[in-house]
């Protein structure tokens, strides 16, 4: 009489241990896009680059003011209404477009490079992604800019010291001014940011970024008098240099009003990258 052995699991799978339970969180996507914004060696030079633009380009203008007014040469316009202030602020514009152009690359790279389709498949939900990228490189930008302006205004405040731009950080409006620069500086990489998903081409991405910020006022210049009155101060560049300038006049924003403007530039970059990400394949 023949009997049937019952059926008994390997003695291996017995033993083989339990698979970790590893959950997505948005710490874990942070400290992702943390980890692959650092291994990019060009995180590492036009960083450099954007600090470099912030403190050369400010002692550059130090100096030229310094010279003329030991040498008793006419001002420029330039110069003629000049402080500490603005002139450690000369390579604000040149900073925002590396930092913006990096932004660009933060996300646009990813998709050249075919990476994105693994990103999103170890984020299926997507928009962890964006949020990410933008808080880890908006918080970089910010604290380059930041440390940026300051070291220029240090230096140039020495520079200058003892003729009528002379300033201290004590004076009104300056440490809202630097902290104002250093805040632009960061929203203008979260656009950058933004631009790199929306429209996931490197050269598109700086293209629109370079005739946001400088192309378009130049053509707004053309406009009416009247024209320009009411569209310059809530272009971005504009709304972004009413939150360091020192003086306003009834044609610029103020501090708060440029900040809102500015604001609501970058939540429709982002609104705009979120919808393009969900709602397109990788």
């Amino acid at each position: 009489m023949s009997t049937v052995a019952p059926n008994r699991a390997p003695a291996a799978t017995a033993e083989r241990p339990a698979r970790p339970g590893y959950g997505v969180t948005g710490a874990r996507v942070l400290r992702s896009e943390w980890a692959k914004t650092w291994s990019l060696r060009s995180t590492w030079i036009t960083l450099g680059l954007g600090l470099f633009f912030l403190v050369a380009f400010g002692l550059i203008a130090a100096y030229q003011f310094r010279s003329r007014i030991t040498s008793g040469r006419p001002m420029d316009r330039d110069f003629a209404s000049a402080s500490a202030l603005s002139l450690s602020l000369f390579g604000t514009n040149f900073a925002q477009l590396a930092l913006g152009v990096l932004g660009v690359l933060v996300a646009a790279g990813e998709y050249s490079t075919g990476m994105i389709r693994s990103t999103l498949a170890a984020v299926p939900r997507r928009l962890p992604v964006l949020w990410s990228k933008a808080v880890v490189f908006g918080a970089v930008a910010l604290l380059v800019g930041t440390a940026g302006v300051f070291a220029a205004f240090v230096v140039d405040s020495r520079i200058v010291s003892g003729t009528r731009a002379a300033m201290v950080l004590s004076d009104a409006g300056v440490v809202r001014g630097l902290f104002g620069a250093g805040l632009y500086l960061g929203l203008v990489g979260v656009i950058g940011v933004a631009l790199g998903v929306l429209l996931r081409s490197v050269a598109g991405g700086i293209s629109v970024l370079v005739a946001s910020l400088m192309l378009v006022p130049g053509l707004v210049s053309l406009l009416p008098g009247s024209w320009q009155d009411d569209i310059a101060p809530y272009l971005p560049s504009h709304a972004g240099e009413a939150m360091f300038t020192l003086h306003h006049d009834a044609s610029t924003l103020s501090p708060t009003a440029g900040l809102v403007v500015f604001v609501v530039w970058t939540v429709a970059a982002l609104a705009g990258a979120a919808v393009r990400l969900v709602r397109s394949d990788a």
